[in-house]
């Protein structure tokens, strides 16, 4: 009788703490997070730290008000100059589990701040770095950039693999068939889609810009999806360590740390709400160019001003393109 009263309360106390584990699973994923992995994710994204002057001053450690981050995916290979082929500004609300992006086609034709010319946006980056790109996007949107972070496209492939890949919507082939173009062909209708074919995907430039940075807004979704579910939370080490030899920001480490947990502990990841520059067809001299809308930069304007303002409730966001 003995033996099988206690047998009866260890089943019930291995009951109620695998209850209490599944309740409490992402409290004590993190905790785990912290024990483990904090500290070395904290030097990596210190080595990663990079101001864009020596005035730039620290990000607070609560990330829990707007802020905004011009992000950069740069296009660059050995011996090359570096080219930003992706613009998002983007306003992360922790308050509200929101984050917009709004992408900048590559080749829009603007002021380019620091070099005295108009000519492609992405030209700020392979003149003057971070710095002349913020610049440059602060001058077309009239609105400031809190920080930024550039990342190579090349270290895409190995943040992919190291999740074991990711969905996206493909369902259709997609190739390259220009001589002028790096080859490429994505199979259609994959459930998982490895590191390479995430790549092609974000760099596929044979239909337009709107489709281009469409799928590099559905990228950036998909990818945070994916880091985000449960089973994900022990690679984030991994990721961080594979995405700091990539990866420039003026984020630092304490800010990251303290975002990520506010973003985990929600019930579901952010929800993204997308918006691209829209814009016509200019030939200059025989050269292409991506001609920006006036009224819809004062659109983006007002949509920006919108989502910074930590007054801004939910109900009374801009929902991009409603209008």
């Amino acid at each position: 009788m003995k033996l099988k009263k206690w047998i009866g309360i260890s089943l019930t106390i291995l009951i109620l703490l695998s209850g209490l584990g599944y309740i409490f699973r992402k409290e004590l994923s993190w905790m785990a997070f912290h024990v483990f992995f904090a500290k070395d994710i904290k030097d990596t994204l210190d080595r990663s730290y990079k101001p864009v002057g020596p005035d730039s001053p620290d990000p607070v450690v609560e990330a829990t008000k707007p802020f905004s981050v011009l992000l950069l995916g740069v296009d660059q290979r050995e011996d090359e100059p570096a080219r930003s082929d992706t613009i998002i500004y983007s306003v992360i609300r922790p308050d509200l589990n929101k984050i917009l992006l709004v992408s900048i086609p590559r080749d829009t034709y603007t002021e380019v701040i620091g070099r005295g010319v108009t000519s492609r946006i992405n030209s700020a980056y392979a003149h003057g770095g971070a710095k002349m790109a913020i610049d440059t996007v602060e001058h077309l949107f009239q609105h400031p950039v809190d920080y930024y972070a550039a990342i190579n496209f090349y270290g895409l492939t190995d943040i992919v693999n190291a999740l074991d890949g990711i969905k996206l919507p493909i369902d259709k082939v997609i190739e390259n068939k220009s001589a002028n173009h790096i080859k490429l062909r994505i199979e259609p209708n994959k459930p998982i889609y490895d590191g390479t074919e995430a790549l092609n995907y974000v760099r596929y430039r044979e239909d337009s810009d709107f489709n281009r940075t469409m799928r590099q807004r559905i990228f950036l979704s998909a990818l945070m999806d994916r880091v985000f579910e449960l089973k994900n939370i022990t690679k984030i080490p991994e990721l961080i360590r594979i995405g700091g030899s990539n990866l420039t920001m003026d984020l630092n480490s304490d800010f990251i740390l303290n975002l990520g947990e506010n973003l985990f502990f929600n019930d579901s990841p952010p929800t993204f709400e997308n918006y691209m520059l829209k814009g016509k067809d200019l030939v200059i001299r025989g050269d292409y160019f991506y001609d920006p809308d006036d009224s819809d930069i004062r659109y983006i304007q007002e949509l920006l001003a919108n989502w910074s303002d930590e007054e801004t409730k939910l109900e009374d966001l801009m929902i991009p393109g409603a209008k």
